[in-house]
């Protein structure tokens, strides 16, 4: 878990450096009933995107790019951080990590016995011409082919398709959570209109994510081969849940887009809740448009790497490197000189 921070150059924030982040994270964890509070990190990248990670909820982490702060109002960004705490409560890490274990087992197996069957085969073929059986022995070794090539592919559909139902089952746990399916609806929909790219993803790591990092606008992947849902049609669902919020009410509206066919992994809290609902939130004075949301995440970026401020009686505020010897600074705006 903490690998994947790491790689992906986060930067651990505390309820001073983003309170607005941290105030939405706290509330989801309360909704969720998650018993321990997340770490919260923050990417430095322009690209939306968000992952949860921590196999145990007691290390768990949701990291969020600078992007996704800046282009988010407060209910899109509530969707999206709903949709990653759904995933450390229902433990989607975890199984996930299990569910590669398991099938890169099943692939090593699977290679293991094709060579024992191919060079056993090509052995006992030698012995068996002059007895006529060199036919079953050319089955064999078919078989053998047939099975080193194919279960490496089934393996990864087989993950994709796991992979697939659990961001479904996040999408229904957040609309659950924030009793506001559009508010994940329109952030899923900013979403899809940038086609900004994670650096720092990989594809070990791309089923982390909210979306798929290497998607690129208006390319729709396949269904077996992705690892994530196509965008729209978690729109399509979320937006055809109507004046319910329940895992009763995606799971119908999931299979009206899917027009009947198609059932949802059930959840302990999720298929037992009754009708919850669709509760559009009040506006609040509190939610800062975009320029704000920007100066914001700067804020919060200067604060975790350690950038010393010095405010100027002219009203701006000078921020100096972790780095910087100098003696005194000059203000930008009014060129006062500072002691630093």
């Amino acid at each position: 878990d903490s690998i994947l921070l790491t790689l992906s150059n986060a930067k651990k924030i505390g309820p001073q450096d983003h309170p607005r982040l941290y105030n939405i994270v706290e509330e989801m964890k309360i909704a969720s009933g998650l018993e321990y509070m997340p770490s919260i990190y923050i990417i430095d990248d322009p690209a939306l995107n968000a992952f949860a990670t921590g196999r145990d909820p007691k290390k768990a982490a949701v990291a969020i790019t600078t992007g996704l702060l800046n282009k988010l109002n407060r209910d899109e960004l509530q969707g999206v951080i709903a949709h990653e705490i759904a995933h450390i409560k229902n433990r989607d890490v975890l199984l996930m990590a299990m569910t590669s274990v398991l099938l890169g087992t099943i692939v090593i197996l699977a290679w293991y016995g094709s060579r024992i069957m191919l060079f056993g085969g090509a052995g006992r073929s030698r012995n068996s011409r002059n007895s006529g059986g060199g036919g079953a022995q050319a089955i064999i070794m078919l078989v053998a082919i047939l099975l080193a090539i194919l279960a490496p592919i089934l393996a990864q559909f087989i993950y994709f398709a796991i992979s697939r139902k659990r961001e479904y089952l996040a999408d229904a746990s957040s609309a659950l959570y924030t009793r506001y399916p559009e508010g994940l609806a329109s952030a899923l929909e900013k979403l899809g209109q940038s086609t900004g790219q994670l650096k720092s993803a990989n594809k070990a790591t791309a089923p982390m994510y909210i979306v798929n990092p290497f998607r690129e606008k208006g390319v729709k992947f396949s269904d077996l081969s992705s690892t994530h849902p196509p965008l729209t049609e978690r729109i399509k669902i979320l937006r055809k849940m109507g004046g319910g919020a329940s895992f009763t009410s995606y799971e119908e509206a999931y299979k009206q887009v899917h027009k009947g066919g198609g059932t949802l992994p059930g959840v302990s809290g999720l298929t037992s809740a009754g009708a919850v609902p669709n509760t559009r939130p009040a506006s609040r004075a509190d939610d800062p448009d975009e320029a704000q949301r920007i100066r914001e995440t700067t804020n919060a970026l200067w604060k975790v790497n350690n950038y010393r401020t010095i405010d100027c009686e002219c009203g701006a505020t000078i921020k100096l490197p972790p780095g910087y010897s100098g003696k005194t600074v000059s203000c930008p705006r009014c060129n006062r000189k500072h002691e630093v």
